[in-house]
């Protein structure tokens, strides 16, 4: 059963990422919702380690790109070389057709290099020249930025966050996963067999995807999906902060991405059936990059958080 596997590979992958069950879930979730996550945190918190132990328990191929500002976007999706002994040119496939991706510090390549990677997220392909290349089915990034550093850093436009299912802020662990992640250090090899026995296929995510879609959603949860939404764009009709805080709302890419993370979450919590709580807890991960707020809000001190905490709060259920 492809849910005992993926409850196998999550029991690992929280052994191995101490203290950071959220940014466990929001992986397995985009991996099941097929979408893509950037990660935000100081650095050393395990958001490399945590690609890399999913790659390692998923039959998928895995691809690390350091983002720099001197990056060009061939270096990300390939370029055509010359060969001079019969005068053609071949092409030379990029990291990009790898499965699962991690571009680390995206924040540090300028705007075409983010272009690049944020149209081979939307469109699941890259054209070279004239021809245009496939990507794999299965297609995974996971981009992080460091919060800490702004200097020489190229932010990406909102409407480039938008093509991320998830947005993800995470921070230090407290005392006592600090003193697991110390003794998980002195004994990580030991997890070597533990992973060869999850191998989880692509084949069987594929199959939990299908699943996850087959997953019960009410008609009053559809709804409250859709309250949840238009609360970010007509705000005077919930709430005068609402009005005060939010200069533009949330595209309809958020409204399918709410709807397909409950989903996930649900599945992954072993229920057939998408709850009101499985849509509040995914809540903030995928509408906190894709809210702008006022100016006045912003003097005010006011973060996207308490504004998702305020729609929250105005939304009733039906």
């Amino acid at each position: 059963m492809a849910i005992e596997q993926f409850s196998k590979l999550k029991q690992h992958l929280s052994q191995q990422i101490v203290g950071q069950h959220e940014l466990v879930e929001s992986l397995l979730i985009a991996l099941l919702a097929d979408g893509h996550l950037i990660v935000e945190g100081p650095p050393g918190l395990a958001k490399t380690r945590a690609i890399n132990a999913l790659a390692n328990g998923v039959d998928a191929s895995f691809h690390r790109i350091q983002f720099t500002p001197d990056l060009l976007p061939a270096d990300l999706t390939g370029t055509d070389i010359y060969r001079p002994e019969d005068g053609s040119f071949v092409f030379q496939q990029g990291p990009l057709f790898e499965n699962l991706i991690l571009a680390d510090e995206i924040n540090r390549a300028p705007a075409k290099v983010q272009s690049a990677l944020l149209e081979a997220m939307a469109e699941r392909q890259v054209t070279v020249g004239k021809t245009t290349y496939k990507l794999p089915e299965l297609f995974l990034v996971m981009a992080t930025q460091n919060p800490l550093e702004q200097e020489g850093t190229y932010p990406l436009p909102e409407a480039q966050l938008d093509r991320f299912l998830m947005h993800l802020n995470i921070d230090y662990p407290d005392a006592q996963a600090e003193l697991a992640i110390l003794r998980l250090n002195r004994q990580e090899a030991r997890d070597d067999e533990a992973l060869a026995r999850i191998n989880l296929t692509q084949r069987d995510i594929f199959k939990a995807r299908k699943q996850v879609l087959d997953i019960y959603l009410a008609d009053s949860l559809e709804q409250y999906i859709v309250d949840l939404i238009m609360a970010t764009r007509q705000g005077e009709k919930y709430d005068d902060n609402l009005a005060k805080w939010l200069a533009y709302g949330a595209s309809p890419r958020a409204t399918i991405a709410l709807e397909r993370c409950a989903r996930a979450r649900a599945w992954l919590n072993g229920r057939d059936f998408v709850s009101p709580e499985d849509i509040q807890a995914v809540f903030h991960n995928t509408l906190r990059h894709r809210l702008l707020l006022t100016y006045q809000a912003e003097a005010d001190g006011i973060t996207t958080d308490q504004v998702l905490d305020k729609i929250l709060e105005c939304v009733a259920l039906a």
